[in-house]
């Protein structure tokens, strides 16, 4: 019995867990993607608008789950031994899930509207892109971009004298990575934020998606690596 309800009470937290990830991606997708399509595209408003929703939902979920939002983080996290495969899983599900129904809501508000739904935040790149940026530059911002926001994620969350300021960290990182993203990219640093306009609006979005989904995905590993390489004889000495 008492075994029983102690594997209902980890269920249940576990749960929690998904759902917060739920809730805190569909927030950071719909208010981000929202502010940079009712402002059309203004650079310092939608960087200030992914900032702002990290730091508010750090402080929020951030004690349930981590506050990952993004499976380029909880990959790291996996990589630096933080998390279970399976929650891995479920994490990314979740996330994708929140993205889903955030730019879901979006389309619907937006649909009828001067403001239209033919862009809802979506990331390009090569000719139909804002600037033309090649394949290759593409994939190599968003791999710089997602590694130094990732990294600044495992650094200030390792260590407990900063769990304080964690958050607003994590945030004004976010908003300085947009701000150079945005006129490149577009800024995806997340698989979940891109995937779920590029479904809406199929096209050449769905087609070139996969750049917003691997190279978020590899500079989430990178920074996991380099966080362990920097760092090894920190944790020798501890």
């Amino acid at each position: 019995m008492i075994r029983r309800n102690k594997i209902k009470i980890e269920r249940r937290i576990e749960m929690k867990k998904y759902v917060a990830e739920f809730i805190g991606t569909f927030v950071l997708v719909f208010f981000g993607t929202g502010i940079a399509v009712v402002s059309n595209g203004n650079l310092v408003a939608t960087a200030l608008a992914f900032g702002l929703a990290i730091i508010a939902e750090a402080y929020v979920i951030g004690n349930i789950s981590g506050c990952h939002v993004n499976p380029a983080v909880s990959l790291a996290m996996l990589i630096s031994g933080k998390m279970k495969r399976e929650d891995f899983a479920y994490y990314v599900i979740a996330q994708i899930l929140g993205a889903l129904l955030g730019t879901g809501i979006l389309f619907l508000i937006l649909s009828g509207t001067s403001f239209g739904t033919t862009s809802l935040g979506a990331n390009y790149f090569g000719e139909i892109s804002s600037n033309n940026i090649s394949l290759v530059g593409a994939l190599v911002t968003e791999i710089v971009l997602t590694c130094v926001f990732v990294y600044t994620i495992i650094g200030v969350t390792s260590d407990d004298k900063y769990s304080s300021v964690s958050g607003i960290v994590i945030g004004l990182t976010l908003t300085f990575v947009h701000l150079i993203g945005i006129p490149l990219t577009g800024t995806s640093v997340n698989p979940a934020r891109s995937l779920a306009p590029a479904i809406f609006l199929m096209g050449d979005a769905i087609k070139q998606v996969w750049v917003f989904i691997v190279a978020p995905l590899i500079g989430g590993a990178l920074a996991a690596y380099l966080y362990e390489y920097l760092n090894i004889e920190k944790k020798k000495k501890h």
